[in-house]
């Protein structure tokens, strides 16, 4: 939760600067148009990657180790603590 903010703007402005590269039809775009294409679809499976997938397969992985026993449940930490 705390990449959400961060990972969003990223892929947010890095789409608003080139998505206008991919409408143009103008001088220059039939050299530009290959090169923002994968970076927008980079960015886009990147996110669903970092902000889905690693904390599912994360999830599943502790829940089996705990189904396991190699895992032992740790208590939530309160805020003032630190180890």
């Amino acid at each position: 939760m705390q990449r959400l903010r961060p990972k969003l703007m990223t892929v947010c402005v890095v789409l608003a600067s080139l998505i206008p590269i991919l409408w143009e039809s103008g001088v220059g775009s039939d050299v530009m148009k290959p090169i923002a294409a994968p970076i927008v679809g980079g960015m886009i499976t990147s996110t669903v990657h970092v902000l889905i997938l690693v904390p599912v397969c994360f999830a599943f992985m502790k829940e089996r180790a705990l189904r396991h026993g190699t895992l032992q449940a740790s208590e939530p930490q309160s805020e003032g603590q630190e180890y």
